[in-house]
């Protein structure tokens, strides 16, 4: 349908950002689905987000490369081992400083650009990895900025951050999933890629395989190694 409105979908090639989308889909959206190379160790992911935006039907799919390996300061982004013992409390090193206020801030010129006033995002406050960009006073506090930063905010036409995801749990997302119909395979968790493979012991991989398990959903994804 031709009137449906355009929503602009940040889509990593995750778990968590496919969900989202198809929540945006299943709303009534088209997709505007937006990607970024920023030179991340787990480069794969894009391969993923290509898949997950044909899978979705988005009307567009646009990758941007901006290189955030030239600041560093995290394991995704400068070499840094990325932890593999577990979860633990804190900010880990696989945060890369102010990622989700860089990618939103791109999605909302692509949207103010192409008449959108949506934007989704895959993040969540209660199974994630202490990323202090995921919280709801965040999203919050994005949305606000949006109505003061563009011409379309400052005459009275406010842009709305969704973040279906925000109180799930992992397993809460894998029901969601499931539930759309999705397949979830096809989509991308880990922060250090043997091969083809999801590492497995990465807290992206951890929680990922955490949140199949706790739902009862077979985990169709092939883990280099189980985690303990």
């Amino acid at each position: 349908m031709t009137d449906q409105p355009f929503a602009v979908a940040l889509v990593s090639g995750g778990l968590d950002s496919m969900v989202s989308a198809a929540l945006a889909r299943e709303a009534g959206y088209r997709l505007l689905a937006l990607s970024v190379d920023y030179n991340q160790r787990h480069q794969i992911e894009l391969a993923a987000a290509g898949r997950v935006a044909a899978a979705l039907g988005a009307d567009r799919h646009v990758t941007l490369s901006l290189d955030l390996s030239a600041f560093g300061g995290s394991a995704l982004t400068a070499d840094i081992a990325v932890p593999k013992d577990g979860v633990a409390p804190g900010i880990p090193i696989t945060y890369v400083p102010a990622r989700n206020t860089i990618f939103l801030s791109l999605s909302l010129g692509w949207a103010e650009a192409a008449g959108a006033r949506d934007l989704f995002i895959g993040v969540n406050a209660l199974d994630y990895s202490g990323y202090p960009d995921c919280r709801p006073e965040f999203i919050a506090g994005f949305e606000h900025l949006a109505a003061l930063a563009t011409k379309a905010g400052v005459e009275g036409e406010g842009f709305k951050i969704h973040a279906p995801l925000q109180h799930m749990t992992k397993a809460d997302i894998v029901r969601e999933g499931t539930r759309l119909g999705l397949d979830l395979g096809i989509s991308w968790s880990c922060y250090d890629p043997q091969g083809d493979l999801h590492c497995g012991l990465c807290d992206s991989c951890r929680l990922r395989s955490k949140g199949f398990e706790e739902a009862g959903v077979p985990d169709p994804t092939r883990y280099a190694t189980a985690a303990a």
